[in-house]
């Protein structure tokens, strides 16, 4: 790990917010997958285009903190939360399950090459600026979250000049993209085999 939580127990120092984004989601692998899918939906909005580097780079980190949120954080009827913040250059990404007892290794171990599993913080590890581990506040659980840094590329974006969508907007958004899973099945998996 680049960065452990630190010696007094509390997270970094956090810098005013340009842009902030936060939802949550079921502990389920559909909503790792919508979780990954909207934080990409949200950087291209923020002026970092699907094929960026920083797009790309954060929504393969953002993947992998929520599959383990999913996998290793979850507890029956508990989401997880994501939080989604672009601040002087910086971008930062947050997981938070209610799973206390099982904490990330303060390094992640090099696993068997045979092996289907055990290199997502490995990959948050190279990939991120920063990373690390936090007790969640006022409730049990953690925080983990990684940093990457947002240079500009390209042409910047022009501001939005259409007010932020409402929460209508943002569910009819959500159905959108679950609509777009649901469309990716083959016909016949969608009426249980048969042809409608």
């Amino acid at each position: 790990m680049k960065s452990a939580t630190p010696p007094n127990g509390h997270m970094p120092q956090r810098l005013a917010p340009e842009r902030e984004f936060t939802m949550r989601f079921t502990s389920t692998p559909r909503g790792a997958r919508l979780a990954r899918r909207l934080v990409s939906h949200r950087l291209d909005d923020w002026g970092h285009p699907y094929t960026s580097h920083v797009n790309e780079t954060l929504t393969l980190i953002t993947a992998e903190l929520a599959v383990n949120a999913v996998r290793h954080g979850h507890v029956p009827g508990r989401d997880f939360h994501l939080h989604l913040v672009l601040s002087e250059g910086i971008v930062r990404v947050e997981v938070t399950d209610t799973r206390t007892e099982k904490q990330p290794p303060t390094s992640p171990a090099v696993t068997d090459s045979l092996s289907e599993s055990g290199r997502g913080l490995l990959l948050v590890a190279a990939l991120s600026d920063d990373w690390g581990v936090t007790p969640r506040h006022a409730a049990p659980g953690k925080t983990v979250w990684a940093e990457l840094r947002a240079q500009q590329g390209g042409h910047p974006r022009t501001p939005r000049v259409a007010p932020k969508p409402t929460d209508v907007e943002l569910l009819l958004a959500t159905a959108s993209l679950l609509r777009d899973d649901l469309g990716s099945q083959p016909e016949d998996a969608r009426h249980g085999g048969r042809r409608p």
